[in-house]
């Protein structure tokens, strides 16, 4: 009957959900943020190379106070 097809079908769905679920834990391991950068457009790209060159971590909000002046000693 119709039926039977349920446990297979709730097997590969939570099979294919796992690796979707475990990827917010390993992002909260590795970058210390559970949630990764978007870098499908380029403008986005230059701007995450542009927060890892001022800060070394891309993944902490920062605004103007936190890039060095030059004139100051």
């Amino acid at each position: 009957m119709w039926f039977e097809i349920i446990p297979s079908a709730a097997i590969i769905t939570i099979a294919l959900s796992i690796p979707t679920y475990a990827m917010y834990g390993i992002h909260k391991l590795t970058l210390g943020n559970a949630y990764r950068r978007n870098m499908d457009e380029r403008f986005d790209r230059v701007m995450y190379q542009r927060d890892r060159r001022i800060m070394d971590n891309p993944y902490i909000m920062s605004g103007l106070e936190s890039i060095k002046d030059e004139k100051s000693e």
